[in-house]
């Protein structure tokens, strides 16, 4: 493939060959509405760190010349194969079960449009529009590849309705993982033919009449184009995406959030020390040990008990570096897996050179269920393991108040946010239970193990918004229990995460609305501040 992202107007498509090294180029471009992020998709590939530079962000996508001949090439020999006699899946037979059954020539647009309005059966809660911008974006990346026959009208509509941030609704539910991400995909497909609904502009709108205001025309499918457009799997790609980016900024926070209880309890900073985790180097646990150490910096609490009695801390202490490790290993892991999904063709069939028409099933979604349900269980233990500190933080240890509050009896103190966390380490349990083992045969047995996939991407993000939950109600504990250490200063990292945290949040001295402080915690947490203001002092952390 010819990939290469070029900045502003320079469009100039690159000659060599496609360098799996070589990451694409995108750029901020400001508009009257928002400020977009805009890729020009003429070679190189898309990672992460493009995708975490968007996020949050309108999308603007322009298509270089070399790619669209490459379409354009795959649209005219889909043509050709329709027309003549020879039996292609989706160009002109059935889906499916329907594989067997041939369509006539006059039948074949209407075999593609009839496919999206079937197969809009979607339920449930509308997908974030954060996700949707990322399925739309990760839909057009795949057709760029040149090998699913569709025209470039069709992804000219489906570009333009990106561009101006009118949003396909996506009910969450009714995705096997198996065809890939039928249902949600075909409710992306439904505007494109002046049907279904979207978010635009802060409100939701009949696609029909959001369309004409933008005058955008809706198309008329052509052979193959409605199975290219639902066949792939860019709702899970989407949601891991999302996942994987926002729990690589957390990872980061976590560990900072950890020195934060770790000062208020008192904690020894011995099992961090570097020549330990040399024995056993999981590069998770390796990263995190230094974290600590360079956050734990200067701290003068930790020398005022160094000589003390206690020889071992508990566990959710002792063992932050394993716990966080292994969830960073995981989601090192995931984050393989994912770069390579966004990159890649994953709908069926695929039209190769000389029109030769391969079935396969690169559509099939377990490459990413499996690490949606993995990241699940890796999320879901930051959280366990955090709810365990806001309960030593609540115990009345090493000179702290009961319940983080002197006054109590008449005030409850922080007991009631430990239980908010607790319902949600809880919950997440449930959550965890793998998706990707089962399997329900569908389409009279055409479509006989399939991947759950979908569902094990929108449970993971459940996962993901109750353990950054969590996290918030930790760094409001840790906070208020460092109070109680002045005037002793703690390290470099976990001081500075205080005073942002301060800066929102007071010291409590009586009961009063938690719940509001457990919600500005949380937005502290999402908005990077605490963690962009250490890393301004110390440098990046692992």
């Amino acid at each position: 493939m010819f990939f290469t992202f070029a900045h502003g107007d320079d469009r100039t498509a690159m000659t060599q060959k496609h360098d799996p090294k070589k990451s694409v180029r995108s750029t901020q471009h400001a508009t009257t509405d928002s400020e977009a992020y805009r890729f020009i998709l003429d070679g190189g590939r898309l990672t992460l760190d493009q995708l975490d530079q968007a996020y949050g962000r309108s999308i603007q996508i322009e298509i270089g010349r070399e790619v669209w001949d490459r379409i354009e090439r795959s649209a005219e020999a889909v043509r050709r194969i329709a027309a003549g006699d020879a039996p292609a899946y989706g160009i002109n037979t059935g889906f499916g079960s329907l594989c067997r059954q041939s369509i006539s020539p006059g039948q074949l647009d209407k075999l593609q449009n009839n496919l999206i309005i079937s197969h809009a059966v979607g339920v449930g809660d509308p997908a974030p529009l954060q996700i949707v911008r990322w399925m739309m974006l990760l839909k057009v990346v795949a057709l760029t590849h040149g090998v699913s026959g569709i025209s470039r009208s069709t992804l000219e509509c489906l570009i333009e309705l990106l561009s101006a941030d009118a949003l396909p609704v996506i009910p969450t539910k009714g995705s096997l993982g198996a065809s890939g991400d039928l249902a949600p995909l075909a409710h992306m497909v439904l505007p494109m033919i002046g049907r279904g609904s979207v978010d635009h502009a802060g409100q939701r709108l009949l696609a029909e009449e959001v369309m004409a205001q933008l005058d955008i025309n809706p198309v008329a499918l052509g052979p193959k184009e409605g199975l290219a457009l639902i066949n792939g799997t860019q709702f899970m790609a989407a949601y891991a995406s999302a996942i994987a980016v926002r729990m690589r900024r957390l990872v980061r926070h976590v560990d900072v959030v950890a020195t934060m209880t770790l000062e208020g309890l008192k904690g020894s900073v011995q099992p961090f020390a570097e020549r330990l985790h040399q024995l056993r180097p999981h590069p998770g646990s390796v990263d995190v040990a230094d974290n600590v150490r360079r956050l734990m910096h200067g701290s003068e609490i930790l020398e005022s008990h160094a000589g003390c009695d206690r020889v071992q801390d508990p566990y959710s202490l002792r063992c932050v570096p394993q716990v966080h490790g292994a969830s960073r290993d995981a989601l090192r892991h995931a984050v393989d897996v994912i770069e390579t999904e966004i990159n890649s063709v994953t709908d069926n069939p695929l039209i190769f050179d000389d029109d030769e028409v391969i079935s396969g099933g690169l559509f099939h979604g377990q490459p990413l269920a499996l690490v949606l349900d993995y990241l699940a269980i890796a999320l879901a233990e930051l959280a366990s393991i955090s709810e365990r500190r806001v309960y030593l933080l609540l115990g009345g240890v090493e000179g702290l108040p009961m319940l983080l509050m002197k006054d109590t009896g008449i005030n409850s103190g922080f007991m009631l946010p430990h239980y908010t966390a607790a319902a949600l380490v809880s919950e997440n349990k449930g959550l965890c239970t793998p998706a990707s083992v089962d399997s329900i045969p569908t389409s009279l047995g055409q479509e006989d193990h399939v991947s759950m996939g979908a569902r094990a991407a929108v449970k993971c993000w459940s996962v993901l918004e109750n353990t950054e939950t969590v996290l918030a109600i930790e760094q409001v504990c840790a906070a208020q229990a460092m109070d109680f250490r002045e005037p002793l200063s703690p390290g470099v990292g976990p001081r500075i995460a205080k005073d942002v945290l301060r800066s929102e949040i007071t010291h409590a001295d009586a009961d009063r609305l938690f719940g509001e402080d457990i919600l500005k915690s949380l937005a502290l947490l999402r908005s990077r501040r605490m963690t962009d203001a250490v890393e301004t002092e110390l440098g990046h952390l692992k």
